[in-house]
């Protein structure tokens, strides 16, 4: 049969009621079989685990031949351009720490195949006791605007070595206690920070002129509908967290210096 991701999500949650299993992770090598504690092996074992899972349901799916981009699973094989499916997961205890796709890959992806932009992200955050006992804490459906945000210096969060930068990196979307940066209200907001960061980037910045028109282009051709995508530097205080702007004024000194002055 076939379902679409927010489908398979609801059969998770709401049937097989995921948040309230239990596993562990159990290695054999000969006559020895281990219980696997080590926390950083859930994440990696998640994807596999969903395949099976759609196995033992009968639920349609095909596999990218891409691991490097999204989506993990086509759960429409007859249609490679809907019900794309990513699967991600993190140590609930800690903040996520996946990558999301490499950043020059994905500006090439979604100008040749803009229908990547409507990749579900299907994220479990995971917990294993000292006994090696895996817990699902949270599931989340989102999209990948809803789960990116902006960074002091650059308008996507990135991961960055030695001044290159390589991956797209997460927020921290489902909290605002402790942020710094919001996540991304919209489609066309993420899309205008994509294109400002082509620009900024070193790497990429020859296709900078005519990178946005050509996504603009490709998405029209697809959905039929031309996007208004705003210039960065409108929206990009948009995406400054109001504790964190408090801070930075304290911080350097402002609010003091405003004090003086009454």
């Amino acid at each position: 049969m076939k379902l679409t991701p927010h489908e398979v999500y609801d059969l998770l949650v709401s049937e097989d009621k995921i948040l309230e299993l239990q596993g562990q992770i159990k290695f054999y090598l000969g006559d020895v079989s281990i219980i696997v504690k080590q926390k950083d092996v859930v994440g990696n074992i998640m994807q596999e685990w969903l395949q099976g899972w759609l196995d033992h349901k009968g639920i349609a799916y095909a596999l990218s031949d891409n691991s490097q981009m999204p989506p993990d699973f086509y759960l429409d094989p007859d249609n490679r351009t809907t019900g794309l499916l990513e699967v991600k997961a993190f140590n609930r205890s800690a903040s996520p720490g996946f990558d999301i796709a490499d950043f020059r890959m994905y500006v090439d992806e979604i100008v040749s195949k803009p229908y990547m932009l409507d990749v579900d992200y299907l994220i479990f955050g995971y917990d294993m006791s000292d006994s090696g006992v895996v817990t699902i804490q949270d599931v989340w459906i989102q999209k990948v605007w809803e789960i990116t945000r902006r960074m002091k210096d650059w308008p996507i969060n990135l991961q960055i070595k030695d001044k290159v930068v390589h991956k797209i990196r997460p927020a921290v979307w489902y909290s605002t206690s402790r942020v710094d940066y919001n996540v991304f209200k919209t489609l066309e907001d993420f899309i205008s920070a994509l294109d400002h960061t082509v620009y900024q980037n070193p790497d990429t910045k020859d296709r900078s002129g005519t990178w946005l028109v050509r996504f603009l282009d490709a998405y029209e051709n697809h959905y039929g509908v031309r996007l208004d995508i705003p210039r960065w530097h409108d929206v990009s205080d948009d995406y400054v967290c109001s504790k964190h702007i408090e801070y930075s004024r304290v911080a350097t000194g402002v609010v003091q210096k405003k004090e003086k002055n009454r």
